[in-house]
């Protein structure tokens, strides 16, 4: 992107589209549309275009939501992106405080580590990650960083990748883009568009009547059913949820969500804890009434709880099931585990962000993540709005390595550095404290300018609808 006067429009966006938002709206079926974009220079820098990436995948979720506005007999709102927010909102895990208190970041045992022949990456954020690379490793529950380094040392790194994986953990060779694009599910994901949409039976046409505006809320009266965790899938559903849905999120107790992760991308939600094997009953009655389902949960993952996409929508016919998951749910390593980090990792991003050509590095920020959740959002919206004229049930899939391919094909030569966000970050008082945070990465004319509620803490809402308005 070219260098330009902060505050005025890019020349990459004034009567056109970025790439990847040009790339989105040819997918979708849309006209050509048109964003005003500023400060844009400075997003996320990197070897790669991470900040044309982050400000095309927010700007596809704002266009989708403005035409959604449209076809539903509202204004057509001018859509607004300032990549000072957007980089804001992609860094919003490490701009968070607390009372004052940033997250933590990775757990003790999450991060690259030096084997016989290269560099690994593992992921033991959750216990039972944790739990699954000790002992893939024979470790002992109790063992610590000096402890982990010291085991992998004298492996090499796909013989660690490959006993990881077998037990059920997260670890990837950290591979250079060259040796990425020789591994077969290089080719799998390739052939993977950014985002798509399946269509699963018949139904009627959707019926939404106009939006409110005061303020504009393009998917107000629509119910978001969200099955996700972590952070690309819940930045989905905390998009839907500032442009007026009524999002409820559900976990089951058996696995606790790192609490100050769920402030970061709870946003406008609600939480509640449901165990879908002994209460079907109430999952049930929440499905009947759902516009929506968002899962995810690694590709059939859920099917033998009835919640694969196709059994989802043969109980509710006309429902929109988004899914997203790591590797793409095709090739060798469709249905594997997978995060921002370690999607990094395989494919080449870690290499391609190194210092010194031999240490791994990593983007300013989890950007698969957002953008792919940004992207997910869009897709989810355009399915809504074609279902006001075609109807049916409708499947939108998006996922983290997809994304991951558009930007190593996207290299950006140009030095870039961190914009200051300092004066963005919003201030609240909320159950979970002092909260200092990013505001939403887009501006919708006459929207929301912050979600509804911020700060509620996980699982501690009732698992019901709210009273449509």
């Amino acid at each position: 992107m070219p260098d330009r006067t902060p505050g005025v429009p890019s020349a990459a966006y004034v009567g056109g589209v970025g790439r990847l938002l040009e790339e989105f709206t040819r997918l979708a079926g849309r006209p050509p549309v048109s964003v005003d974009v500023t400060d844009d220079r400075d997003v996320l820098p990197s070897r790669l275009a991470a900040g044309e990436l982050a400000v095309d995948a927010v700007a596809s979720a704002a266009t989708s939501a403005a035409a959604l506005c449209r076809a539903r007999g509202g204004p057509t709102p001018r859509v607004r992106v300032d990549g000072r927010r957007v980089s804001a909102a992609f860094r919003s895990d490490r701009l968070l405080r607390i009372d004052g208190r940033p997250i933590e970041g990775f757990a003790e045992l999450s991060g690259f580590w030096r084997t016989a022949d290269g560099w690994v990456r593992t992921h033991a954020n959750y216990p039972h990650h944790r739990r699954r690379l000790l002992a893939a490793l024979d470790l002992p529950d109790s063992a610590d960083r000096r402890e982990l380094e010291a085991a992998l040392a004298g492996r090499r790194a796909l013989e660690v990748e490959q006993a990881v994986l077998a037990q059920g953990g997260v670890c990837v060779v950290v591979r250079s883009y060259d040796e990425w694009r020789r591994h077969p599910q290089s080719a799998a994901v390739e052939r993977l568009p950014l985002v798509s949409w399946e269509a699963l039976g018949e139904a009627p046409s959707r019926r939404l009547g106009a939006p409110p505006t005061d303020p504009l809320r393009p998917v107000a009266g629509l119910r978001v059913l969200d099955l996700t965790r972590v952070i690309a899938g819940p930045v989905a559903t905390r998009t839907l949820a500032l442009l007026g849905a009524d999002v409820l999120r559900l976990d089951t107790p058996r696995l606790p969500e790192i609490a100050a992760q769920y402030v970061d991308t709870g946003m406008g939600k609600r939480s509640a804890l449901l165990d879908v094997g002994t209460q079907r009953e109430t999952f049930d009655a929440l499905l009947a009434e759902a516009d929506v389902v968002v899962i995810g949960y690694r590709p059939r993952a859920l099917d033998r709880l009835g919640l694969s996409p196709e059994q989802l929508v043969q109980r509710r016919p006309g429902l929109v099931v988004a899914s997203l998951d790591a590797w793409g749910g095709v090739g060798p390593w469709g249905g594997h585990r997978g995060f921002d980090s370690i999607v990094q990792a395989a494919t080449g991003i870690a290499l391609a962000e190194s210092a010194d050509g031999v240490t791994p590095g990593a983007l300013p920020a989890q950007a698969l993540d957002h953008a792919t959740g940004y992207l997910l959002a869009a897709g989810i919206l355009t399915a809504v709005t074609r279902q006001l004229g075609d109807g049916g049930s409708v499947h939108v899939r998006a996922h983290l390595a997809r994304t991951g391919s558009w930007l190593l094909g996207h290299p950006d030569p140009v030095a870039r550095t961190l914009p200051d966000v300092d004066d963005l970050l919003c201030t609240r008082s909320t159950p979970s404290g002092l909260l200092r945070y990013p505001p939403p990465a887009f501006d919708l004319e006459h929207g929301p300018a912050d979600w509804p509620s911020v700060g509620a803490p996980w699982g501690t809402d009732s698992p019901q609808w709210l009273i449509r308005t």
